[in-house]
Protein backbone atom coordinates (compact mmCIF):
# COMPACT_ATOMS: atom_id res chain seq x y z
CA UNK A 1 0.00 0.00 0.00
CA UNK A 2 3.09 2.43 0.89
CA UNK A 3 3.59 5.06 3.11
CA UNK A 4 1.40 8.16 2.50
CA UNK A 5 2.10 11.77 4.19
CA UNK A 6 -1.15 11.76 6.18
CA UNK A 7 -1.23 8.10 6.85
CA UNK A 8 2.25 8.40 8.19
CA UNK A 9 2.45 7.66 11.97
CA UNK A 10 4.71 10.01 14.08
CA UNK A 11 4.00 8.43 17.08
CA UNK A 12 6.29 5.78 18.03
CA UNK A 13 6.92 5.12 14.15
CA UNK A 14 8.40 2.02 15.09
CA UNK A 15 4.51 0.40 15.27
CA UNK A 16 3.60 1.40 12.06
CA UNK A 17 2.44 -1.13 9.72
CA UNK A 18 1.97 -0.01 6.20
CA UNK A 19 1.30 -3.25 4.43
CA UNK A 20 -1.88 -3.96 2.91
CA UNK A 21 -2.53 -7.55 4.00
CA UNK A 22 -2.28 -6.55 7.51
CA UNK A 23 -4.30 -3.43 6.96
CA UNK A 24 -7.17 -5.51 6.02
CA UNK A 25 -6.96 -8.22 8.36
CA UNK A 26 -7.39 -5.55 11.16
CA UNK A 27 -10.47 -4.39 9.45
CA UNK A 28 -11.81 -7.88 8.64
CA UNK A 29 -11.47 -8.94 12.47
CA UNK A 30 -12.60 -5.43 13.76
CA UNK A 31 -16.43 -5.35 14.64
CA UNK A 32 -17.15 -2.05 14.81
CA UNK A 33 -15.32 1.28 13.55
CA UNK A 34 -15.95 5.09 14.41
CA UNK A 35 -16.56 7.58 11.37
CA UNK A 36 -15.27 10.85 11.72
CA UNK A 37 -16.62 13.80 9.53
CA UNK A 38 -16.81 17.71 9.97
CA UNK A 39 -20.24 19.01 10.22
CA UNK A 40 -21.75 21.70 7.73
CA UNK A 41 -21.58 23.50 11.02
CA UNK A 42 -17.53 23.44 11.41
CA UNK A 43 -17.64 20.91 14.22
CA UNK A 44 -16.27 17.89 14.14
CA UNK A 45 -18.88 14.31 14.75
CA UNK A 46 -17.34 10.42 15.31
CA UNK A 47 -19.74 7.76 14.97
CA UNK A 48 -19.61 4.39 15.85
CA UNK A 49 -20.86 2.08 12.84
CA UNK A 50 -20.17 -1.11 11.01
CA UNK A 51 -18.21 -2.05 8.59
CA UNK A 52 -17.21 -4.71 5.93
CA UNK A 53 -14.74 -4.90 3.28
CA UNK A 54 -15.08 -6.14 -0.32
CA UNK A 55 -11.41 -6.25 -2.01
CA UNK A 56 -10.12 -2.70 -2.35
CA UNK A 57 -13.17 -1.32 -0.75
CA UNK A 58 -14.33 -0.24 2.58
CA UNK A 59 -18.06 -0.35 2.74
CA UNK A 60 -20.69 1.71 5.49
CA UNK A 61 -24.12 2.14 6.16
CA UNK A 62 -26.88 3.51 8.02
CA UNK A 63 -30.27 4.94 7.75
CA UNK A 64 -30.71 7.06 4.32
CA UNK A 65 -31.43 10.30 7.00
CA UNK A 66 -28.18 9.80 8.64
CA UNK A 67 -26.77 13.07 8.96
CA UNK A 68 -22.74 11.12 9.59
CA UNK A 69 -23.68 9.93 5.95
CA UNK A 70 -24.71 12.75 4.12
CA UNK A 71 -21.49 14.74 5.42
CA UNK A 72 -19.33 11.87 4.56
CA UNK A 73 -20.26 12.38 0.68
CA UNK A 74 -19.88 16.07 0.87
CA UNK A 75 -16.24 15.79 2.21
CA UNK A 76 -13.39 13.53 3.30
CA UNK A 77 -13.40 11.23 6.28
CA UNK A 78 -11.32 9.66 8.49
CA UNK A 79 -12.48 5.98 9.32
CA UNK A 80 -10.61 3.91 12.68
CA UNK A 81 -11.06 0.53 13.66
CA UNK A 82 -9.43 -0.91 16.77
CA UNK A 83 -8.73 -4.71 17.93
CA UNK A 84 -7.79 -4.22 21.65
CA UNK A 85 -5.65 -7.33 22.55
CA UNK A 86 -4.53 -7.14 25.86
CA UNK A 87 -3.63 -4.70 29.34
CA UNK A 88 -0.22 -4.36 30.17
CA UNK A 89 0.48 -3.47 33.72
CA UNK A 90 3.83 -2.24 34.80
CA UNK A 91 5.76 -1.44 37.44
CA UNK A 92 5.37 2.12 37.73
CA UNK A 93 1.71 3.72 36.79
CA UNK A 94 3.37 5.99 34.32
CA UNK A 95 4.43 2.93 31.76
CA UNK A 96 0.96 0.95 32.14
CA UNK A 97 -0.41 0.69 28.22
CA UNK A 98 -2.45 -1.75 26.36
CA UNK A 99 -1.59 -4.20 23.28
CA UNK A 100 -3.78 -3.68 20.06
CA UNK A 101 -4.12 -3.39 16.47
CA UNK A 102 -5.63 -0.18 15.00
CA UNK A 103 -5.98 0.87 11.11
CA UNK A 104 -6.80 4.52 10.13
CA UNK A 105 -8.39 5.26 6.78
CA UNK A 106 -8.66 8.64 4.72
CA UNK A 107 -10.64 9.13 2.30
CA UNK A 108 -13.62 10.16 -0.08
CA UNK A 109 -16.39 8.36 0.45
CA UNK A 110 -18.68 7.66 -2.54
CA UNK A 111 -22.43 6.27 -2.48
CA UNK A 112 -23.90 3.19 -3.69
CA UNK A 113 -27.12 3.39 -5.50
CA UNK A 114 -28.18 0.65 -7.51
CA UNK A 115 -29.92 -1.54 -5.74
CA UNK A 116 -27.92 -5.06 -6.57
CA UNK A 117 -24.68 -3.32 -5.46
CA UNK A 118 -26.39 -2.49 -1.81
CA UNK A 119 -27.89 -5.76 -1.48
CA UNK A 120 -24.56 -7.29 -2.20
CA UNK A 121 -22.69 -4.45 0.67
CA UNK A 122 -25.39 -5.27 3.15
CA UNK A 123 -24.69 -9.71 2.38
CA UNK A 124 -21.29 -8.38 3.31
CA UNK A 125 -22.02 -6.85 6.34
CA UNK A 126 -24.09 -9.84 7.43
CA UNK A 127 -22.06 -12.43 6.30
CA UNK A 128 -18.62 -10.79 7.72
CA UNK A 129 -21.00 -10.96 11.48
CA UNK A 130 -22.67 -14.23 10.85
CA UNK A 131 -21.05 -16.52 7.86
CA UNK A 132 -23.69 -18.30 6.41
CA UNK A 133 -26.52 -15.87 7.65
CA UNK A 134 -27.17 -14.25 4.21
CA UNK A 135 -28.65 -17.62 3.24
CA UNK A 136 -31.39 -17.76 6.12
CA UNK A 137 -32.23 -14.47 6.79
CA UNK A 138 -35.24 -12.57 4.21
CA UNK A 139 -33.44 -10.60 1.85
CA UNK A 140 -33.92 -6.86 2.00
CA UNK A 141 -37.20 -5.40 0.19
CA UNK A 142 -36.85 -2.55 -2.67
CA UNK A 143 -38.38 -0.26 0.37
CA UNK A 144 -35.68 -0.80 2.85
CA UNK A 145 -33.29 -0.73 0.45
CA UNK A 146 -34.30 3.41 -0.39
CA UNK A 147 -34.11 3.50 3.08
CA UNK A 148 -30.37 2.74 3.51
CA UNK A 149 -27.33 4.85 2.51
CA UNK A 150 -24.46 2.58 1.41
CA UNK A 151 -21.22 4.47 1.19
CA UNK A 152 -17.90 2.71 0.28
CA UNK A 153 -14.47 4.01 0.50
CA UNK A 154 -11.32 3.10 -1.28
CA UNK A 155 -8.24 1.89 0.50
CA UNK A 156 -5.80 4.08 -1.07
CA UNK A 157 -5.01 6.03 2.56
CA UNK A 158 -4.93 3.40 5.25
CA UNK A 159 -2.15 2.95 8.16
CA UNK A 160 -1.99 0.48 10.52
CA UNK A 161 -0.38 0.97 14.27
CA UNK A 162 0.40 -2.32 16.11
CA UNK A 163 1.49 -2.97 20.04
CA UNK A 164 2.80 -6.15 21.34
CA UNK A 165 5.34 -7.58 24.48
CA UNK A 166 4.91 -6.77 27.67
CA UNK A 167 5.45 -3.27 29.73
CA UNK A 168 8.66 -1.00 28.90
CA UNK A 169 10.03 0.06 31.79
CA UNK A 170 12.55 2.72 33.62
CA UNK A 171 15.77 0.39 34.45
CA UNK A 172 15.47 1.17 37.88
CA UNK A 173 11.70 0.17 38.14
CA UNK A 174 13.05 -3.24 37.43
CA UNK A 175 13.95 -3.70 41.25
CA UNK A 176 10.63 -2.58 42.57
CA UNK A 177 8.98 -5.66 43.90
CA UNK A 178 5.77 -4.59 42.01
CA UNK A 179 3.94 -7.56 39.48
CA UNK A 180 3.83 -6.96 35.68
CA UNK A 181 2.96 -8.50 32.39
CA UNK A 182 -0.11 -8.60 30.66
CA UNK A 183 -3.59 -9.43 31.06
CA UNK A 184 -4.99 -10.65 27.39
CA UNK A 185 -8.23 -9.71 26.15
CA UNK A 186 -10.46 -11.00 23.55
CA UNK A 187 -14.39 -10.79 22.24
CA UNK A 188 -15.89 -14.09 23.69
CA UNK A 189 -19.60 -15.27 22.65
CA UNK A 190 -21.93 -16.47 25.36
CA UNK A 191 -24.97 -19.01 24.76
CA UNK A 192 -26.94 -18.18 21.85
CA UNK A 193 -30.43 -17.14 23.75
CA UNK A 194 -33.65 -17.99 21.43
CA UNK A 195 -35.91 -14.89 20.57
CA UNK A 196 -39.37 -14.90 22.25
CA UNK A 197 -41.52 -15.03 19.39
CA UNK A 198 -39.33 -18.40 17.83
CA UNK A 199 -41.71 -20.60 15.47
CA UNK A 200 -41.98 -23.92 17.07
CA UNK A 201 -39.69 -26.48 15.50
CA UNK A 202 -36.95 -23.97 14.51
CA UNK A 203 -33.68 -25.54 14.96
CA UNK A 204 -30.64 -23.37 15.55
CA UNK A 205 -28.42 -23.20 12.47
CA UNK A 206 -25.55 -24.80 12.44
CA UNK A 207 -23.56 -21.36 11.87
CA UNK A 208 -24.78 -20.38 15.32
CA UNK A 209 -23.10 -23.09 16.96
CA UNK A 210 -19.80 -22.84 15.19
CA UNK A 211 -19.40 -18.89 15.55
CA UNK A 212 -20.13 -19.57 19.33
CA UNK A 213 -17.62 -22.07 19.25
CA UNK A 214 -14.88 -20.11 17.60
CA UNK A 215 -15.43 -17.15 19.96
CA UNK A 216 -15.56 -19.59 22.99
Amino acid sequence: MGEKQRTRVRRVPKRAVYEREVIEAILDEALVSHVGTIDEGGYPVVIPTLHARVGEWLYIHGSAASRTLREAERAEICLTATLLDGLVLARSAFHHSVNYRSVVVFGRAERIEASKDKRGALQAFTEKLVPGRWGDARLPSEQELRGTAVLRVRLDEASAKVRTGGPVEEEADYELPVWAGTIGLRIAAGPPEPDDRLLPGVERPDYVTNLVHARA
